[in-house]
């Protein structure tokens, strides 16, 4: 193989083919941000599985696309540890859901709940002597990419372990709750409860 038709390592993920639609059926080309701090850690390509392309470089988890990073999120349970084509198959289904209930782009809807469920401040714990006090932090915006998932994940886990509720409807009602900021979803009700708890200790 010639050394010009070598890939590009540091390229995005989702290559140059804005023309490819997500699991063959979602387009990516027209998604709309409305948080300018998170939009550049916020990447949506037409690839769903890497194959932890960019898992050995510090903080180029940002060039994956945010379906993956959703996917992977989901991953980390103790039961779906490396599931990742049932998770991924899980998601696919769940965007089904999404698309039959609201009439709107999943991807969008995605990144909509992702927006929504960042938290904005945080708390730290600061060290005075032997006393240890609260101190509320502006949260940065790929850190708050990294708790919106987690967010929505946990809510996931929630809602489907040990219920009735199949996995790829829990995932549904978890973005399109978040993406409608329902302060029921759980991404939502733990943004809510940081930014409390930060706003005591300003």
């Amino acid at each position: 193989m010639a050394a010009e038709d070598q890939p590009d390592p540091d390229a995005p993920a989702g290559g140059s083919d804005v023309s490819a639609q997500l699991f063959g059926t979602w387009s990516v080309t027209e998604i709309e941000y409305g948080d300018p701090s998170t939009e550049r850690y916020i990447n949506v390509t037409p690839v769903a599985h890497t194959a932890g392309r960019h898992a050995s470089k510090q903080f180029q988890k940002s060039q994956i696309s945010i379906v993956e990073r959703f996917i992977n999120r989901l991953m980390q349970t103790e039961e779906n540890t490396g599931k990742k084509q049932q998770t991924l198959n899980l998601v696919r289904d769940a965007f089904d859901i999404v698309h039959d209930r609201t009439e709107e782009n999943p991807v969008q809807v995605l990144v909509s709940a992702v927006e929504n469920a960042a938290p904005r401040e945080e708390t730290v714990r600061l060290k005075y002597g032997g006393i240890s006090v609260p101190k509320a932090v502006d949260v940065a915006p790929q850190r708050r990419v990294d708790q919106a998932l987690k967010f929505i994940a946990d809510g996931v886990q929630s809602n489907s372990f040990k219920t009735s509720t199949p996995a790829e409807e829990a995932i549904a009602s978890q973005l399109i709750g978040a993406a409608d900021y329902d302060v029921q979803t759980y991404a939502i009700s733990q943004k809510e409860e940081k930014e409390r708890v930060a706003a005591a200790a300003r």
